[in-house]
């Protein structure tokens, strides 16, 4: 998708990959279960012509961020810290 700048952050022990584009007020879209960032492709693009930093991150185990091999490190603690 064009603009969307894509990165990797370092958090809770694991490499999240995060998509985002524009600038201005944040809007954080979470993604369902099973799906990932590109779910919110169309609101990132329209919210972010509009003056908003849309920031979609992929959830532990889902697309670019690191798949934990533990059952544990899946509880909703988490995945909320996250």
């Amino acid at each position: 998708m064009e603009g969307v700048e894509h990165r990797v952050i370092k958090v809770n022990g694991i490499n999240m990959h995060v998509a985002e584009k524009g600038e201005g007020p944040l809007i954080l879209f979470i993604h369902g279960f099973p799906e990932l960032w590109y779910s919110w492709r169309h609101q990132i693009a329209s919210l972010s012509s509009k003056g908003y930093r849309a920031v979609a991150p992929d959830l532990r185990g889902y697309g670019d961020t690191d798949v934990p091999d533990l059952v544990t490190s899946y509880t909703c603690f988490h995945i909320v810290g996250d």
